[in-house]
């Protein structure tokens, strides 16, 4: 296959370089890998054969600067391979996992290669190097460290054979998940078993039957976490339990698409590769390189909330117990129940109705003038829709980003809807990283998974969603601003403990009164949302966090009670370690499961935040704090926004964060605004 033939192979000379979607083809891409693969490591070899001293610039200017191939088809391919994949797409996933990880094994375990590295940083402070690039050098060291480059060759060797293993099961755990997710989505045949439901709703409900091969009938498909949000809804008690059974079921089924097997494999395998690089566990390994830096201060943080939460939890439970009294029935509250019953209390104490919200939250409405708007308010932004570029799948928007001085910025896409193809969650990622050395702007992408109404209807979102908008339009942010010379410290390439502070501190503009009333507006009538709802859905933000909180921590808990698994100890039966990992953390409630049991816990099994889910919360002290000084210095303002854009999403990950944080805030991190936020005051 020749260059013009597979346009993987040369570098797009469309827009910022976005992928020419329209030409690229499945069988383009293990050509493409291959290829990659060969002139990267013909790269490295170059450069660890130099014969000259190791510089900075033979050596990590250089190492930065290979690659380009490998890192386009990549981009590509794994966006597809998570957003819109088919069953060659997944064989090609399988076969290409492990040789990715045999490559940059080799790349990383190569001894000449290691010791340009390590002379280089045994010189550092000798070297006359910018802040940028002193950092760059020490992050290509630990790097090449915990990637096993001082070990003996025996053990760099057993090194290769774990990695390569992992690698095959993380993306078996993803198949399987994605394959079962698909198989247990709850058929109904009788539209009066969806009682609750908008006829929004249950009209996509119906096209999701059509679209799986259902003749009639209703399909009831599932989302990432455990808690569905129809159960919210759905009024027929014996579908909610469906549903919710469904939900748990993913991948411990013992059917073809188990997943029980093979997480067990992959802890511990992680287990003995910690071993190998001279760590007692997987999580001592992992936090070592985040914010937090050992598992100890990670576990101290959910153990010092995990009590005032699960206190707050089973005052809640204790309220719905008597809300379902108060409604004439008998029977106890069961997880499939919690979400329904909240709902009824949230509606009779607050007067707050997620049927009532949604038509105020129209999808586009709130993408332009809520989450476009706000980012043009704090940093001087503005967004042109390209119609003229390709896609990837039909319902993918592209944008075109501008400066405040109308400069180009890069470009925004947005992947929104749910579909068989697309795997559960709502993330961001690059399509292209900017870098000035090499020349390029962001081409960022934000998966979202809404459910798409029939054609014609408007998309009407929840609270929720329009959360989750906001959330991730914050990652967005973070790569469109970053203005670093290196690629791998460009944009989101922070710690995972640090990655979702930016995110989070964008959701505060749901409700910020200036932005909600440019976006909040009647889909038909125009008119904007009452100011008695408003406030009622203010006054509602905290109700509930007793659930929320405990299932998060436990969820987290799960994570390091995996990961906290030395090499020693066999793991044989899943929910008999999982029922005591949360008996032992304090947060086993029958009624508020974890957000994700193990079998669907993708997160930690597949998509890199292995014994980092703890990210979040710890994410949210910088965020809740970053939030106080916002308000004290005036909220939405240009000069607010320029300040963290400057000091902290510009920065990427060329210093450390916790530093950027200072210089933006002034101090170090309090925690008092996040207990305050989530009601832990007690903790």
């Amino acid at each position: 296959m020749t260059n013009a033939d597979n346009p993987l192979l040369t570098p797009s000379e469309l827009p910022y370089e976005l992928p020419p979607f329209d030409r690229i083809s499945d069988e383009h891409f293990l050509p493409a890998f291959e290829a990659g693969m060969a002139e990267h490591a013909a790269e490295a070899e170059a450069i660890a054969a130099n014969p000259e001293p190791p510089t900075f610039d033979n050596t990590i200017v250089a190492l930065e600067r290979s690659g380009q191939l490998l890192n386009r088809v990549s981009s590509v391919f794994f966006n597809l391979a998570a957003s819109h994949t088919n069953d060659t797409l997944r064989a090609v996933h399988a076969e290409i996992a492990p040789k990715l990880t045999e490559h940059f094994d080799a790349i990383h375990l190569n001894p000449v290669l290691f010791a340009r590295i390590e002379k280089l940083y045994e010189n550092r402070d000798s070297l006359g190097l910018d802040a940028e690039s002193a950092w760059l050098l020490r992050r290509y060291h630990l790097d090449f460290v915990r990637a096993g480059a001082a070990l003996p060759e025996a053990d760099r060797q057993r090194l290769r054979e774990l990695n390569a293993e992992l690698s095959s099961l993380s993306t078996r755990f993803s198949n399987n998940l994605l394959a079962d997710t698909n198989e247990l989505a709850v058929w109904v045949s009788d539209r009066e078993q969806l009682a609750g439901l908008s006829d929004a709703e249950i009209a996509a409900a119906a096209e999701a039957a059509r679209e799986r091969g259902h003749e009639s009938g209703y399909l009831l498909t599932l989302s990432l976490p455990t808690a569905q949000p129809l159960l919210a809804s759905l009024e027929n008690r014996q579908l909610r339990e469906r549903v919710f059974r469904a939900s748990i079921a993913r991948g411990n089924r013992g059917n073809d698409n188990d997943n029980t097997e093979v997480l067990i494999r992959i802890v511990r395998l992680r287990a003995e590769r910690a071993a190998l690089l001279g760590y007692p566990h997987h999580a001592a390994y992992v936090i070592e390189d985040q914010t937090a830096k050992t598992a100890d201060a990670a576990l101290d943080m959910l153990h010092r909330l995990a009590p005032a939460a699960v206190a707050n939890a089973k005052a809640e439970a204790q309220e719905l117990v008597e809300e379902i009294t108060r409604s004439g029935e008998d029977h106890p509250l069961e997880p499939w129940d919690w979400a329904f019953y909240a709902e009824r209390v949230r509606k009779r104490r607050f007067e707050v109705d997620d049927a009532e919200l949604r038509p105020y939250f129209e999808l586009d409405t709130v993408l332009r003038d809520g989450v476009f708007y706000a980012a043009t308010q704090l940093y001087g932004i503005t967004f042109q829709e390209r119609h003229d570029l390709p896609t990837y799948h039909p319902d993918v928007r592209v944008f075109e980003v501008f400066d405040a001085d109308g400069s180009p910025l890069g470009l925004f896409l947005g992947d929104y809807y749910a579909r068989e193809s697309k795997r559960g969650g709502a993330w961001m990622n690059f399509y292209c990283e900017p870098s000035g050395l090499l020349g390029k702007r962001p081409v960022v992408v934000n998966n979202l998974n809404i459910t798409k109404p029939p054609q014609g209807e408007p998309t009407l979102l929840t609270y929720d969603e329009v959360v989750t908008l906001f959330h991730e339009f914050g990652h967005a942010l973070h790569g469109l601003f970053s203005d670093t010379r290196y690629p791998t410290c460009a944009g989101t390439n922070v710690p995972r403990d640090f990655v979702e502070f930016p995110s989070q501190v964008n959701e505060m503009w749901v409700l910020w009164p200036e932005v909600l009333a440019n976006y909040a507006k009647h889909h038909r009538t125009g008119e904007p949302l009452p100011q008695r709802l408003v406030e009622r859905l203010k006054e509602s933000r905290s109700y509930g966090e007793g659930f929320a909180t405990t299932e998060y921590l436990a969820a987290s808990l799960l994570d390091l009670a995996w990961h906290t698994v030395d090499a020693e100890t066999a793991v044989d039966d899943v929910a008999e370690f999982e029922a005591e990992a949360l008996r032992k953390a304090g947060v086993a409630v029958d009624a508020v499961p974890p957000r994700y049991r193990s079998t669907y816990f993708a997160h930690v099994f597949t998509n890199g935040y292995s014994a980092g889910y703890y990210s979040y919360i710890w994410s949210e002290v910088l965020d809740a704090d970053t939030v106080e000084w916002f308000r004290e210095n005036g909220g939405l303002t240009r000069a607010n926004g320029d300040r963290f854009r400057r000091e902290l999403l510009a920065k990427g990950g060329s210093m450390d964060p916790m530093e950027a944080f200072v210089n933006f805030r002034g101090r170090e991190p309090k925690i008092e605004p996040l207990l305050e936020r989530r009601g832990l005051t007690g903790a």
